[in-house]
């Protein structure tokens, strides 16, 4: 099923709201068990994924109160896919404890 531009940021936005709100729990998980030194950079990896998706969730949804969608979602998408490439990074950092 291909998704046309237009429609795409009606996916993103609950998407990244929904991966924001996993990255606040990893990082309150982490600071419960006290991980130390690999949690804290753990958890300033997964603060800046937040804001990767907090970004994303914001020009997604100004892309579909604006007219001029395409740039918008352009800018959204990108964020989206950065903020889930931190987020692998994160989970291959705590899986096989890397840091």
């Amino acid at each position: 099923m291909e998704v046309n531009q237009s429609n795409l940021a009606r996916h993103i936005l609950p998407t990244s709201a929904t991966m924001l709100g996993v990255c606040m729990t990893v990082i309150s998980i982490i600071k419960l068990l006290h991980i130390g030194h690999p949690g804290t950079l753990i958890d300033k990896l997964l603060a800046l994924d937040s804001l990767a998706f907090l970004i994303s969730a914001v020009f997604s949804y100004a892309s579909m109160r604006s007219a001029s969608l395409t740039s918008l979602e352009r800018h959204a998408d990108l964020a989206f896919i950065i903020g889930l490439i931190g987020m692998g990074i994160c989970a291959l950092l705590l899986a096989f404890e890397l840091v």
